[in-house]
């Protein structure tokens, strides 16, 4: 028997078995799908924490942040001296790895914003350089960024973001006009700020699509008519913390000037030092591929300015891709166990109607012998018919892979839209096909084995 006459006998014990294959091939399906669905929502969810780490400033940040002093320092920890000015000017002279050097200064404890009658907290408020827009990945869509002027006579002016203007000013949905609060009056803490700046709104692809979307069916609404239009514009304000949460902090940020959050806000409630302390420093090295050298390059500029008190600690954008690798590869690994074992319960019913179908056919097998078949031929016919189970199953999970994806996201919805990938499907397909064939072997060897005159003879 050829190769291409046991696929066609492997079919038609299919479609003459329709209930006991659907039934056999259902583990086949639900395994394959289960499993391009999970590649797909671990894609979904490494694209977007990628995306995020894109959106503040990529791998080739670096963050300075004050530490207590180590154990073995404890005794000179009265001489540390904490993140300073002194380290932003000692690296912007000494460090040639480091490209962009940004002071950040925060309150205590987060601000209570208010204007227009309505109060909000933010732990997004900081008095920084100018410079941080570039750091940031910020753009300034209305007015301007403060300038070094703006810092050095310490004026109240400040930069929000939309997450800001939409909590103390309204939505733009709201009222049906943009929202721009330039010139307004913003107080924090008390002290009023005026608003020079605002940033344009930030938001992952999938939050995008999800808004152009809301947008087509509000604007569909009012052309029906006012009555539907207003409901539908009633229906769908989005904001918060739904969206993915960097982008969050983003949209929720206020900055000013560095001296003025020094001056007008710290240190009049400190008593600290006279020299300021930063709350830490963001750092963009010029290659990423040098990250250890500058890494290294910055301690020994931070040492010497501190004395020899190591009092700070390094925090890299490199850990929070470490960190995703890590939550993607053990995402993968817990659903594509559970997808295995579906896969493996669906080989166990292969094997089952391939031992059904033997008994079925002991006087062929008998008969095939008999005229000249051998073992080998009879082996090959029945792994060949296990695996076209398989496929034909792997082959209908992959049409349902996508039904499955669009239920499991609508039962738990995320930020990140799953994405089906052909490398997933091709691994999940290829997975039962090795089922189909490790499923095949046993019923393959009891069948070559078989007695021909044993075989002959049952009735």
């Amino acid at each position: 028997m050829t190769f291409l006459n046991a696929i066609i006998v492997g079919l038609k014990e299919i479609a003459a078995n329709k209930f006991r294959s659907a039934l056999t091939m259902l583990g086949i399906i639900l395994g394959v799908s289960s499993l391009v669905a999970m590649f797909a929502m671990t894609q979904g969810l490494e694209n977007g924490l990628r995306e995020a780490l894109v959106a503040v400033g990529g791998l080739q940040k670096i963050r300075v942040e004050a530490q207590p002093v180590p154990t073995e320092q404890r005794h000179l920890r009265d001489f540390a001296t904490g993140v300073t000015l002194r380290d932003v000017y000692a690296l912007q002279a000494s460090a040639s790895e480091v490209d962009v050097v940004s002071p950040e200064m925060r309150l205590d404890s987060s601000p209570v914003l208010s204007a227009n009658g309505r109060t909000y907290r933010t732990f997004m408020t900081s008095g920084v350089w100018p410079v941080q827009v570039e750091l940031m990945e910020h753009q300034v869509e209305h007015g301007r960024m403060f300038t070094e002027a703006d810092d050095s006579d310490a004026r109240n002016v400040c930069v929000i973001g939309t997450g800001i203007r939409d909590e103390l000013f309204g939505r733009p949905e709201d009222t049906g006009n943009p929202v721009i609060p330039l010139g307004r009056t913003m107080n924090i803490n008390g002290v009023p700020f005026t608003i020079i700046g605002m940033f344009e709104h930030y938001e992952s692809e999938m939050d995008r699509k999800v808004r152009l979307a809301r947008e087509a069916e509000a604007a569909a609404a009012r052309a029906a008519g006012p009555q539907s239009g207003a409901k539908r514009d009633r229906g769908w304000r989005g904001g918060g913390r739904q969206g993915n949460f960097a982008f969050w902090i983003k949209n929720n940020t206020v900055y000013l000037p560095l001296n003025t959050m020094w001056m007008k806000m710290k240190s009049g409630q400190t008593n600290g030092p006279a020299e300021p302390r930063l709350s830490n420093m963001e750092i963009r090295i010029r290659d990423v591929e040098q990250m250890d050298r500058a890494l290294t390059q910055v301690r020994n500029v931070l040492l010497v300015n501190h004395r020899g008190i190591e009092d700070f600690a390094f925090r890299t954008q490199e850990d929070w891709a470490d960190q995703i690798q890590s939550s993607v590869r053990n995402a993968r690994l817990s659903g594509g166990l559970i997808a295995g074992i579906s896969l493996f319960v669906g080989g166990i019913g292969i094997m089952n109607i391939m031992l059904a179908s033997i008994s079925e056919r002991i006087r062929e097998i008998g008969i095939r012998k008999a005229v000249g078949a051998a073992g080998f031929d009879i082996f090959t016919q029945i792994v060949v018919e296990s695996v076209t189970v398989a496929v034909v199953g792997g082959l209908l999970g992959l049409l349902c892979s996508r039904l499955v994806v669009w239920l499991i996201s609508q039962v738990t919805p995320t930020d990140n839209e799953p994405v089906i990938t052909l490398g997933a499907m091709a691994f999940a397909f290829a997975f039962s096909f090795l089922v189909g064939v490790l499923a095949g072997l046993f019923p393959a060897f009891k069948a070559a084995r078989m007695s021909v005159i044993q075989a002959l003879r049952y009735d």
